[in-house]
C-alpha cells in the first residue's frame, strides 16, 4: 500500500487532490456489499442534511443521500478493513506532508438515482477542522453513461471523476468546490473526513 499512499499524498502536494484506483480490491468492495451494512437502507439511514449539528437543514433542492454514520466499534469486519486503511493513510500522510491529523470520521453513503449534490465545500464556516475529505465508491459495472460523477471544480477548469468500485479520492476540504451529479442507477460510496482534532 505505500506506493498507493505516496501517490496520494504526492496528488496533494501538487494539486490539491489525488484519484486512486484499487483502493480497494474487489474482493474488498464485494464483501463490504455482502456484509450487510447497506440493506435496509431506507430504514437505517437518515437523509443527509446540510450544516452541522444543530444547524442541519434538510433540503433536496440542494442534497438528495441517505447516510449511517460508522462507528468502528459496530462496524462489520468487512468496514474495518477500510477504516483501518484510511488510518494508516492518515499516520502516512501526517509523516508526508508534515499534518496534524488526529481523527477520521465517515459514513456509509447512498444516492437513490436521480440524486445529487450541488457545489459546495466541505469545511464547515464555523468548523474548519476537516483538512481532507475521502471517498471511496463501492459500485460494481459502473458505466460513464450512468453519470453520477464528482466534479470538482478546479482552478483549471471541472474535473469529473466517475464513481467506480474500489476507486478513492482525497482532497482539500478547504479548496477544493465539488458536486455530485445524478445517475440514472443507485450510487454507493464510504465518505469521510480527516481532521486536525478528535472528534466529540
Amino acid at each position: 500500500m505505500n506506493l498507493v499512499f505516496e501517490g496520494v499524498a504526492d496528488g496533494l502536494a501538487d494539486k490539491g487532490y489525488a484519484v486512486t484506483d484499487q483502493f480497494l480490491n474487489e474482493t474488498e468492495v464485494r464483501s463490504i456489499l455482502q456484509s450487510g451494512d447497506f440493506s435496509d437502507t431506507m430504514e437505517r439511514f437518515k437523509k443527509a442534511g446540510i450544516g452541522k449539528k444543530q444547524e442541519v437543514q434538510i433540503n433536496e433542492a440542494i442534497r438528495g443521500d441517505y447516510i449511517h454514520w460508522l462507528d468502528r466499534a459496530t462496524a462489520s469486519d468487512a468496514v474495518k478493513i477500510y477504516l483501518d486503511r484510511l488510518n494508516d493513510l492518515t499516520q502516512f500522510l501526517n509523516q508526508a506532508l508534515f499534518l496534524s491529523l488526529k481523527e477520521v470520521e465517515a459514513h456509509l453513503t447512498v444516492y437513490p438515482a436521480g440524486t445529487f449534490y450541488k457545489r459546495h465545500l466541505d469545511q464547515f464556516k464555523k468548523d474548519d477542522h476537516r483538512k481532507l475529505s475521502v471517498i471511496c465508491y463501492l459500485n460494481q459495472g459502473w458505466k460513464e453513461d450512468q453519470g453520477g460523477q464528482l466534479r470538482m471544480h478546479l482552478p483549471s477548469g471541472p474535473f469529473d471523476v466517475f464513481p467506480t468500485a474500489g476507486r478513492m479520492v482525497c482532497f482539500r476540504s478547504d479548496q477544493i468546490e465539488h458536486e455530485v451529479l445524478a445517475a440514472t442507477r443507485e450510487r454507493l460510496s464510504i465518505t469521510g473526513w480527516m481532521l486536525d482534532q478528535l472528534v466529540d
